[in-house]
C-alpha cells in the first residue's frame, strides 16, 4: 500500500471503471484506487473485482445499497483511516469529469496545505461541454456558498480534493450529514473551521463521457439549506478562531 488513496466511488460506471483506474494508476505510480461501489445493477463490483485481482495497487469497498455519494466517501475515508501508511486520500469522479493527470499536482499542493480543493474557477473558468444554465447554477452555488458560510474558495462544491490524512482524522464523520454538492460544501466547512490549512488548485472540469449525471433536484435543495446549518452548527461565525495544532500551518509556525 503506497501513502496515497485515490478514492473512487462508483454506481453504474462499468463503461468507465477499468479506464479510469488505468488512467489514475499511470498518472501517479504512487497511487492506490479504491472503488467503493455502491451494488451497482449494471455489474460494476464485479468487474471492479476483476480489476483489483489482476492489480494489488487496486481496491474494491462493496456496500449493499445505493446510499449516495457522500455515505460512499464516508466508508472510503473510514477504509483509509484504517490504514496508517496512507497519509494522502484523494476524492474524484469516475467519468473522467476530474482529469486524471491532475492527481499528481493535487498530492503536490497537499505537501504546504491540509486540504487541497480543484477548482474549476479560480483563475477563470474552465468546464468544457456543460450547457450555460448548469453553469449558471454551478458557479451561482459558488457565490452563495461564499455569501452565506465567509469560506473564501472559488470552488467550495467541486468534487476533486485531496485530504491530508490528518484533517480526516480530526473531523467527526459521523456527525457528517449530507450527501450530494452539499457533502463537499460540509467538509471543506468542517475542515476550514477547525483550522486547517486549505489551498486551491486550477483544475479542467469536462462532462462525462460514458453514462448518466447523478445531478437531481434533491441535491440542489439539501445544498441550499445546508449552508445555513453549518453556519448555526459554529455559533454564525463567518471565520476560523484558531489553527489546528495538526495543521501544516502550526507545524511551520505561519497562519492558516
Amino acid at each position: 500500500m503506497s501513502d496515497t488513496l485515490v478514492i473512487i466511488p462508483t454506481y453504474n460506471e462499468k463503461e468507465n471503471a477499468e479506464a479510469i483506474a488505468r488512467a489514475v494508476l499511470e498518472a501517479c505510480p504512487e497511487a492506490d484506487v479504491l472503488f467503493v461501489d455502491d451494488n451497482s445493477p449494471d455489474g460494476t463490483g464485479e468487474l471492479a473485482d476483476r480489476l483489483a485481482e489482476g492489480n494489488p495497487r487496486i481496491h474494491v469497498l462493496h456496500r449493499e445499497k445505493k446510499q449516495g455519494l457522500g455515505r460512499a466517501y464516508l466508508a472510503g475515508f473510514r477504509w483509509a483511516l484504517e490504514r496508517p501508511e496512507i497519509r494522502f486520500i484523494l476524492e474524484m469522479d469516475a467519468d473522467f469529469s476530474h482529469d486524471p493527470k491532475a492527481v499528481p499536482q493535487l498530492r503536490s499542493a497537499a505537501q504546504t496545505a491540509d486540504l487541497v480543493l480543484g477548482s474549476r474557477y479560480i483563475g477563470g473558468i474552465r468546464v468544457i461541454n456543460w450547457p450555460l444554465n448548469r453553469l449558471i447554477l454551478s458557479t451561482g452555488a459558488a457565490l452563495y456558498v461564499r455569501l452565506i458560510t465567509g469560506m473564501p474558495f472559488t470552488d467550495p462544491t467541486g468534487g476533486f480534493k485531496c485530504f491530508r490524512r490528518e484533517v480526516l482524522a480530526a473531523i467527526d464523520l459521523d456527525g457528517i450529514h449530507s450527501n450530494g454538492y452539499s457533502f463537499q460544501i460540509e467538509m471543506t466547512h468542517t475542515a476550514w473551521h477547525l483550522g486547517f490549512r486549505i489551498a486551491e488548485s486550477p483544475i479542467v472540469f469536462e462532462e462525462r463521457r460514458e453514462g448518466q449525471s447523478k445531478m437531481s433536484g434533491g441535491i440542489v435543495n439539501e445544498a441550499l439549506w445546508m449552508v445555513w446549518k453549518l453556519l448555526a452548527r459554529c455559533g454564525w461565525r463567518r471565520r476560523p478562531r484558531v489553527v489546528h495544532p495538526q495543521s501544516v500551518a502550526a507545524q511551520a509556525g505561519g497562519a492558516a
